[in-house]
């Protein structure tokens, strides 16, 4: 720790405190996440072990980078890339509307985090404005890994109480233990209507119920037909047939048709019909994207 200067408090993470940092060595401005060790626990917290594991394999611009890892019988220290602020505190900081231009880079910048991810069987399943964070050159970069998994190792069923309630699909708030990268295309979608609307959230339920009926409301209550098994999920209870309202154009009045066909296929109650990432970046929505936000380089 000697290598650092503290240089104030950022905030509290999933399992301790954040602060902005310099290398003393380098001058360079880091983030360290200070992981509280209890006396009665055993050991490190597996939230922090995970997301140690996960961000050592998980280089890509996009995705917040680990540089370092500090030990010590009380305390242990995860050394980060600095970023100015997350998405949340951007979305505060707007006066006035986002730019549709910026809404765009972002939106790219996410999925192509995802894809990252996804690609190396990774689920971040907590996605959400506070755990996106931005540098001053406009880079978006996926953070607080605290929750996520590896989905390539055969596991029987993975936890429902994951995704903060407002970025939950309903595969989920149904209580599935067993999905795919599409937890985080519902996420994405629910971030992308975010966007779009400067920091509105699409989706603000006080509990399960109200998030259900909330999604149902706009985008229909999903039966058998258009969703086969949905009946048999764990937490499945009937809800009223909500039919599909007129589309997103009065939810995302600023996005431009391309943009609500993206997030019409990002926001399919039906997980094996949502969007993956991949194919999310190569839709129209983004031919126009600046090609300085397309290059990929770590």
């Amino acid at each position: 720790m000697q290598k650092y200067e503290k240089l104030e408090k950022i905030g509290e993470g999933t399992y301790g405190t954040v602060f902005k940092a310099k290398n003393k060595e380098t001058h360079e401005i880091v983030a360290l996440k200070r992981v509280r060790l209890d006396d009665d626990d055993e050991g490190v917290p597996s939230s922090a072990l995970r997301e140690i594991c996960l961000l050592k394999e998980l280089k890509h611009k996009n995705i917040v980078r680990l540089y370092d890892v500090l030990h010590s019988e009380k305390k242990l220290t995860l050394v980060f890339e600095h970023c100015d602020q997350d998405l949340k505190k951007y979305f505060d900081s707007l006066n006035g509307e986002i730019d549709l231009d910026v809404v765009k880079s972002f939106m790219y910048q996410l999925l192509r985090g995802l894809a990252f991810c996804h690609s190396h069987n990774v689920l971040h399943r907590d996605l959400k404005p506070q755990n996106l964070l931005i540098n001053k050159n406009g880079e978006l970069k996926l953070a607080d890994f605290g929750l996520a998994r590896a989905f390539g190792i055969p596991v029987k069923c993975y936890s429902a109480e994951v995704v903060t309630l407002w970025y939950r699909p309903p595969d989920v708030l149904f209580g599935a233990k067993l999905y795919t990268t599409s937890i985080d295309m519902w996420s994405a979608g629910c971030i992308f209507a975010e966007l779009a609307n400067s920091g509105r959230p699409l989706f603000p339920g006080s509990d399960v119920d109200d998030q259900l009926k909330r999604i149902f409301k706009l985008l229909g209550t999903p039966n058998e037909d258009t969703w086969a098994g949905v009946t048999q999920l764990p937490d499945y209870k009937p809800l009223a047939a909500y039919q599909p309202s007129l589309g997103l154009a009065q939810v995302v009045p600023r996005l431009p048709a391309r943009g609500r066909d993206l997030l019409t296929r990002l926001l399919t109650c039906n997980p094996a019909l949502r969007m993956p990432a991949d194919d999310a970046m190569a839709h129209a929505y983004f031919h126009d994207l600046n090609p300085s936000v397309k290059n990929d380089r770590c």
